[in-house]
């Protein structure tokens, strides 16, 4: 069976793997308040490493790529994982395998691109109190230099994941954003950018006012110094409340927009999947569309112009298959190939991910050193 490379959230784990030795709840004491250091932009914490320190020739190239550390900034969840089999009996009890995890498609991009092999990772994103210390430990263990902003009000977003057993995996979410949507302008400081050749912006910030005054702080501080910046539009369901007519303004200055089938059509409001990659395009530079079971499109100057298969796979969970493969494409360009290629990387780690419950690959404690994305042949 071939892959959906198009989830948007999810955990991390597989059957019978640790999620560490604590869970959610075990911040005993909050700490104070988080922010990033204007003077520096240092990373502190346990996860703290030196910075590492291009571009691939052909049509899709992709300004800024090879080299440099990936930013991320979005969103870090607590994921409910709920896996059953066939559809939920209304009014009394349904058999699930149930597992807490963490997830967040801003924090599973981010984990995705350490394991296919970007030496520097690093996240911002808010979180409560009851549940940071166990968030930085699960992103350290990915190997993701985490910023988490601990908010002294709100409690760290939750996603309940009602997957179907069944051979397509299929996944409904049940959103509770909580801090995610709380993360503002005064969580960031441009020094937060020294050393970096990418930022990623996850869609997810669109859906509050402060999200979306956020990303227009973060985009501009990036064009100011030439990092490429990309977005993934994250869920048809809440671009649908925000109004697709809003989206071309928050998103302009955006390099490399990676939607899914569903959201290309929606914003595009095209039947089509090619269509719509390819009328994106004529919006944002690059368009690398997730087509699911067809595998992506890469479309630019209003033309699609690499069709990549989906790579094989049986799905377990579809969930946060395509913050991995957005990992996986940033990774591949930060390491200096073109978008076509990269595309593929994405795809083939959309794969490894489905095979997973939860939406993160396996933790570096847990026998899973990351590779460098040229090492995946399939």
């Amino acid at each position: 069976m071939t892959v959906r490379p198009d989830g948007t959230a999810g955990g991390h784990g597989g059957p019978g793997e640790p999620i560490g030795d604590a869970g959610p709840g075990a911040r005993p004491e909050p700490g104070p308040e988080a922010r990033p250091d204007p003077a520096s932009g240092s990373w502190p914490g346990p996860a703290s490493r030196s910075e590492p320190g291009g571009r691939a020739p052909g049509a899709l190239t992709v300004g800024g790529s090879g080299g440099g550390a990936l930013l991320v900034v979005g969103d870090v969840v607590t994921d409910v994982v709920a896996r059953h089999r066939g559809p939920l009996a209304s009014g009394t009890d349904t058999a699930s395998v149930i597992r807490t995890l963490p997830g967040g498609a801003g924090a599973n991009v981010a984990c995705w691109a350490a394991h296919w092999g970007c030496a520097d990772v690093r996240l911002l994103g808010r979180v409560g109190a009851e549940s940071a210390a166990w968030h930085e430990r699960e992103l350290t263990a990915c190997g993701v230099r985490p910023r988490l902003v601990v908010d002294p009000q709100a409690a760290t977003g939750t996603v309940i994941c009602l997957v179907d057993t069944g051979a397509a995996a299929e996944r409904t979410f049940l959103t509770d954003s909580g801090a995610a949507l709380r993360l503002d302008p005064d969580d960031w400081s441009d020094a937060l950018l020294d050393g970096v050749g990418r930022l990623h912006l996850s869609g997810y910030l669109l859906f509050s006012e402060s999200g979306r005054a956020l990303v227009g702080t973060a985009s501009a501080a990036a064009r100011a110094r030439g990092v490429p910046v990309s977005l993934d539009p994250a869920s048809a369901g809440f671009l649908q409340d925000l109004g697709v007519d809003r989206f071309p303004s928050l998103v302009e200055g955006v390099d490399v927009l990676l939607p899914s089938r569903a959201e290309a059509c929606l914003l595009t409001g095209l039947p089509e999947g090619a269509d719509a990659a390819a009328a994106l395009s004529r919006m944002v530079p690059l368009v690398v569309s997730k087509e699911g079971a067809d595998g992506a499109l890469v479309a630019r100057d209003g033309t699609v112009l690499v069709r990549v298969p989906a790579a094989p796979a049986t799905p377990l969970d579809t969930t946060g298959a395509g913050d991995a493969f957005t990992g996986a494409f940033l990774a591949a360009l930060l390491a200096g190939t073109d978008a076509g290629a990269a595309a593929a990387e994405g795809c083939r780690a959309g794969a490894r991910a489905v095979e997973r419950v939860g939406g993160r690959p396996p933790a570096r404690g847990y026998g899973a050193a990351a590779t460098p994305y040229r090492a995946h042949a399939g």
